[in-house]
Parts: structure tokens; C-alpha cells; sequence
């Protein structure tokens, strides 16, 4: 089998369980191994370490499958690990919660880049690196094999996958198409979700169970749902009694299937206001007006793709919570989000407690706030947590 040894010392991680071994800490690659390629992983002084995908093109020049040595890498393998994820799932009880739920989630269910999302009766997938795609036959034989379920979809058209030398795949894996609209129920509530063309797998999984805090915040206030998205906050902030509701979103048909998620839910549009713009440029004409609001939420999609971005992205969170934070009333609530895995959750509270700080407004925090347990963060793997949010209340 190909083989990566590493430079003096760089076996650290590894040791501890962390399943990336970066390019800059490899001394030799011994073999020809391709891209998606099993390689073993030895330490500067012979002992083994680890065995995962070969990848050439990226930083992250291997992704551990296995710190066992005596694991052998094929389709058994593959069926066991997703085996394990689905019943990891059923532990959780998520199916309880509704019928949307992610199924894999990458490096914490052992299976760097692959995203399995159930919607319904369809599995929505995403192989993102190349050992993924390497496997993807094997792994999409066993999730078929996890269900019953009408058709299994691939949507790895993120631009990670340009960083694995990969292009954009987008289509049936097996079975039947997701519909234009597939219908969700979470908690309760329904949701229409756009599997082959919206953000991510289609939905925003990972905030299932935030999602329905403007339930017990809204209840005659004025909600302001910033990044709207489909309308998830608002539906709850609406179902809460809202006595005003304003979507925005820069997307028009996210906003139209926004209005038709109110509908299917049976709550009358009449004190909603939907406005297609950039967040940012609309809290400065809101802070103009003088207008104001009980209740906002403000949940960005990612600002800091790398460390390399970090710097900016806290500008960019530090501007928009300052806004929020002065468009808030006395009394107010501030549901505010990071999806952005380089800033971490102190990072995150440190820059929002700056924003409060500059606007004026003595703030405490309620509660934190983070990724559905779906979306598990594997100990060893602190990166898996990249979703962080801040519940904060105003005098």
C-alpha cells in the first residue's frame, strides 16, 4: 500500500486522534498513490499511525478513515460506518422531531466529506473530497441499503470541492428525483424545501432546534429575521403570536418560498413584510429611519471561509451586530449566528459583546446556542463545531 511519512514531530495530532494530516507535515510520499487513494500514515521513526485518503490537490493532504490498523478499507467498511451513523441517529430520536435530519456528518460519524441529509424520502448527499468520491459507489450502495427511500441525490456543487481537484456533480444517484418542493415537517411545523437548487443540501439542518426559539420570544413584538432564507425564524416567530414580522433576504424566490411556508402552515401573510436587499446597507436606512424591533435575528451565511479570512469576518459580524444592537428596543431580544468554523464560540461572544459596546447598549447573555445533534463535533475534532449562536437580551 502507498505511504506518507512525516517530519520529525508532526505525528502529534494524529496521536491524538485528529483525523487531517495537513501537507506541510509530510517528509516523503513512497508509492504512486492518485487521488482518493488508501495510503498508510507512519511516523518520522517507522510506527504506524494511521490509514486514510490520498489527496494531492489539497492542503489537507490525507483524511483518516482509520486509526486501526488491522481495518481494511472497502465496501464493508463503508456499510459498518454508515451502519453506525444511522443508528447513532435513531438514539438521538430525531425522526421524532420530524423527517429532516442529517444522516452523516463527515469526520464526526468517521467519513471525511461525505454529507448523507434526509428529506422525507429522499437522501440528499454530498461527497466533497476525494476520497469521497473515490468511495462514492460503496457509500451510496450502503445508504440506499440504511433505508427504504425513493431516490438518493447528489448535490457536490460546493466550491470545496475545487480545493480536492473535483468538479461540481449535481444529479440522481440512484432511484427518483427529489421534486421540485419536497415537504418537511420539524417539530411540528412544515416546511417546503427546494433539495436540488437550494443553499446547501436544501435546508439548514443544523438549526432545527434554534429555529423554534422566536416561538417563545415573539408573542406581540415587532421581529425583524435578518438572512431569512426560506423564512424558518419568521414561520416560528409568526406561530408565537409576532404582532410584525419583516423577512429579509437578498433573494427573491427565497423570500416567495418563504410566503409559501406561511401558508402551509396556516398563518396569514398580512403582517409580514418581505424585503429583497443587502442586510448590511438595510440596517443602516433602518438606523436612519429610527426604526426599531423586539426581537431580531440575525443569521449570516459563512463570512470566514479560512483562518486567512478571519480578521475581515469579525469585522463583518462586529458591523452587522452593532446595527442589530441599535435597532433593538429596550427589552429586546438578539438571536445572532456564526456558521463560519474559524471563529470560535469565544471569538464569536467577544465580538458581539464588542458590537454591544459600540452601540451603546448594556447587554446579557441568555443562552449559547449551537448545531443540531445531528451535526455531532467529534472530540478530537473541534473544527466539526462551526455553528455557533448567541441569545442575548437588552435594557
Amino acid at each position: 500500500m502507498p505511504s506518507v511519512i512525516l517530519n520529525q514531530g508532526r505525528e502529534r495530532s494524529l496521536l491524538r486522534r485528529h483525523p487531517w494530516v495537513f501537507s506541510g507535515a509530510i517528509r516523503e510520499v513512497q508509492g504512486d498513490p492518485q487521488a482518493g487513494d488508501t495510503v498508510d500514515v507512519f511516523g518520522a521513526d517507522g510506527a504506524w499511525l494511521a490509514r486514510g485518503a490520498f489527496s494531492p490537490a489539497s492542503q489537507i493532504t490525507v483524511r483518516t478513515w482509520s486509526f486501526h490498523q488491522e481495518t481494511e478499507i472497502g465496501p464493508d467498511f463503508f456499510r459498518h460506518r454508515l451502519a453506525e451513523a444511522v443508528g447513532f441517529r435513531q438514539s438521538l430520536g430525531v425522526e421524532r422531531q420530524g423527517t429532516a435530519f442529517r444522516l452523516v456528518h463527515g469526520e464526526s460519524d468517521g467519513l471525511p466529506g461525505v454529507i448523507a441529509d434526509r428529506y422525507g424520502e429522499f437522501l440528499v448527499c454530498q461527497f466533497l473530497t476525494a476520497g469521497a468520491e473515490r468511495w462514492k459507489a460503496s457509500i451510496v450502495e450502503a445508504l440506499a441499503a440504511s433505508g427504504p427511500y425513493r431516490g438518493i441525490y447528489e448535490r457536490s456543487d460546493a466550491e470545496v470541492r475545487q480545493k480536492e481537484g473535483l468538479a461540481p456533480a449535481v444529479g440522481v444517484l440512484t432511484g427518483e428525483a427529489p421534486p421540485d418542493l419536497v415537504e418537511i415537517t420539524e417539530n411540528g411545523v412544515r416546511f417546503l424545501v427546494d433539495a436540488k437548487h437550494g443553499h446547501k443540501t436544501g435546508f439548514y439542518l443544523d438549526q432545527r432546534e434554534n429555529r423554534s426559539a422566536p416561538g417563545a420570544l415573539s408573542q406581540d413584538r415587532d421581529v425583524l429575521n435578518g438572512f431569512s432564507y426560506t423564512g424558518g425564524f419568521g414561520v416560528w416567530a409568526l406561530k408565537g403570536g409576532a404582532r410584525s414580522l419583516v423577512n429579509v433576504d437578498s433573494s427573491a424566490g427565497a423570500l416567495e418560498l418563504g410566503r409559501r411556508n406561511l401558508q402551509l402552515n396556516g398563518l396569514a401573510a398580512d403582517k409580514v413584510e418581505d424585503i429583497e436587499a443587502d442586510m448590511f446597507g438595510l440596517l443602516r436606512r433602518f438606523r436612519d429611519a429610527r426604526r426599531e424591533f423586539d426581537l431580531i435575528i440575525i443569521d449570516p451565511p459563512k463570512f470566514a471561509e479560512t483562518r486567512g479570512h478571519l480578521e475581515k469576518a469579525c469585522r463583518g459580524y462586529k458591523d452587522i451586530n452593532l446595527f442589530a444592537f441599535k435597532l433593538l428596543r429596550p427589552g429586546g431580544t438578539l438571536l445572532t449566528f456564526s456558521c463560519s468554523g474559524a471563529v470560535t464560540p469565544d471569538l464569536f461572544q467577544k465580538v458581539v459583546a464588542d458590537a454591544a459596546l459600540d452601540a451603546g447598549r448594556d447587554a446579557r447573555l441568555v443562552r449559547h446556542l449551537s448545531q443540531a445533534p445531528d451535526h455531532p463535533v467529534l472530540l478530537s475534532f473541534p473544527e466539526g463545531q462551526y455553528l455557533s449562536g448567541l441569545q442575548v437580551a437588552v435594557r
